[in-house]
């Protein structure tokens, strides 16, 4: 093994141990600030929403076949449907809008 591939496999090493580390450094009582709190509890909804986003806008040539998928996943999960429900009325209404505009 080269010594450039064990420099890069030590590199993310250290770069993925840093964030592992820190809580256990700063956070040495049990409960966290209710301010931390407040920003961690959010932080999955953003990570997800900037992995879904720019999908939604180049899934085709056409932005408004990404638009009403996330559309339609949208209005199903804001009325409370479960993720299985959400997927399929997404997949759904994007085979119909394929169908008809297509």
């Amino acid at each position: 093994m080269s010594s450039t591939m064990l420099m890069i496999i030590l590199g993310l090493a250290i770069v993925t141990y840093i964030p592992r580390m820190i809580p256990l450094v700063f956070f040495k009582s049990e409960k966290i600030p209710a301010s931390v709190q407040g920003v961690l509890k959010n932080v999955p909804f953003a990570i997800l929403g900037a992995l879904i986003f720019p999908g939604v806008l180049t899934i085709s040539d056409n932005i408004m076949f990404g638009i009403v998928g996330a559309g339609a996943a949208f209005l199903a999960a804001y009325l409370g449907a479960n993720l299985i429900i959400v997927v399929m009325v997404s997949v759904s209404v994007l085979s119909t809008y394929a169908y008809f505009f297509s």
